[in-house]
């Protein structure tokens, strides 16, 4: 799948602290340790309501991890997915009377724009579920064969479940009890209480086809496992795929057996990151799937989480269509903490339009005060688990006093531009507007 263009990024001398992040597993905010290449995966979009203010905040926290690691050095290896078939998607677009491969089309387009425009770092690798099928029922299937998942007794439609209980670990992720885990499970797409299931909060592996659903050869190459295949274990059917094994597929297959960092919003603790290390772990063996699994807060609006379900929805592109300077978006949501729940508000844009124009109009200056210091202290600060308030209260202190007293270094606005768009993502430098 075609990702978006994405941006050049100044480089900054020396470097700064190593990056702490919180770690929902542990419950703690710990150092990230990755190697020259940092390993990151990040849950994308499914596309029928792109791009709503909550997908831009989770993207956007990212982004900022992928820019630290860069400013230290690393090179990072950046994967995304499209849920490009599932319930959601399909429901929307016999809702609407649209055709569903459009519409999933339609969205992800607008969603490349608004992240381009958004000046996201693109990916390296952005895979549609559609076209990692193949790796999909590759993986199901191998599940199956090790006894890492079974089929429901139903004479109609034996979909394949993953028996959670194999990898003897399953809620490490998200530490939540069994009786929220099947609320959660309930609430996000799971089905607890169907019959023949092993256990309630088996994730679904593989759908059987169903009359006027799209579905997919579910023949797959097992190859020699190494232990005794059940009975037609490379022949799933036709069907579609659970949610949360695409994201181990497309995973495992780009970044290998352990990954440095798993992210997504909150909503996405459990069942999806949960289940999605849990197929990676009972395939390969290997513990923890991700050394961190971060997750972004949630933005609400009129006190409400902002969710497609409660229709509340506020879009990047109808903002950038009513002539909002995108990078105002970018610093609206990066005035609240990544982690935080947080609303949108007409109080929140106004107020980073105007920072953005005194940055802008501090940056543009002869000579400045010495921003030598204003790097120190960006990087200070989003080592600090992406600690972005801070970040931007020190750009406004030395926009600020450049304005005030003007200073006579000839090189710290340049400085001090460079850092701003390395570090945030904010461009300062004049020309046109990014996506409008």
């Amino acid at each position: 799948m075609q990702t978006w263009a994405s941006v050049d990024v100044p480089r900054l001398a020396g470097g700064g602290p190593p990056l702490r992040l919180h770690d929902t597993a542990t419950g703690r905010v710990r150092p990230t340790a990755p190697g020259a290449t940092a390993l990151m995966y990040v849950c994308g979009i499914t596309p029928y309501d792109a791009t709503h203010l909550g997908h831009a905040a989770t993207y956007l926290a990212f982004d900022l991890v992928n820019r630290v690691w860069r400013d230290l050095g690393h090179d990072v290896h950046y994967v995304q997915n499209v849920t490009d078939i599932d319930d959601p998607l399909l429901e929307r677009a016999a809702r609407d009377q649209d055709d569903w491969v459009v519409l999933g089309m339609r969205e992800t387009a607008l969603f490349r724009e608004d992240m381009e425009a958004l000046r996201v770092i693109a990916p390296r690798h952005y895979i549609g579920a559609v076209e990692a099928m193949d790796e999909i029922t590759e993986l199901v299937a191998k599940l199956l064969a090790a006894g890492a998942a079974y089929r429901v007794e139903d004479p109609e439609f034996p979909d394949v479940y993953f028996d959670s209980s194999v990898t003897g670990r399953f809620g490490y992720e998200s530490n939540y009890d069994e009786a929220t885990m099947r609320r959660l499970s309930a609430e996000r797409g799971g089905d607890p209480d169907r019959p023949g299931k092993r256990h309630p909060v088996d994730p679904l592996l593989w759908r059987m086809a169903r009359e006027g659903e799209p579905s997919w050869n579910g023949s797959a190459d097992i190859g020699d496992t190494g232990v005794a295949t059940a009975a037609g274990a490379g022949d799933l059917g036709a069907g579609r795929p659970g949610w949360h094994v695409e994201c181990a597929a497309i995973a495992l297959n780009r970044l290998g057996p352990q990954i440095d960092l798993n992210g997504g919003g909150s909503d996405l603790i459990f069942p999806h990151h949960e289940s999605g290390a849990a197929h990676a772990e009972a395939f390969t063996g290997v513990h923890p799937f991700a050394r961190h699994y971060t997750h972004a807060g949630m933005i609400g609006l009129d006190g409400e989480k902002m969710s497609k379900s409660r229709g509340n929805l506020v879009f990047v592109s109808k903002l950038r269509a009513s002539g909002v300077d995108p990078s105002a978006v970018r610093l609206a949501l990066l005035a609240g903490h990544y982690r935080t729940d947080r609303p949108w508000t007409d109080a929140l844009l106004t107020e980073a339009q105007g920072r953005l124009a005194r940055w802008r109009e501090a940056t543009a200056l002869q000579t400045a005060p010495d921003a030598a210091d204003l790097v120190a202290r960006l990087r200070t600060h989003l080592a600090d688990d992406l600690d972005t308030p801070a970040a931007l209260a020190a750009v406004d202190a030395w926009a600020g006093e450049a304005l005030e007293r003007r200073g006579r270094d000839a090189q710290a606005p340049a400085l001090a531009r460079d850092a701003v768009d390395a570090l945030l993502g904010v461009a300062l430098r004049p020309g046109p507007v990014p996506g409008t």
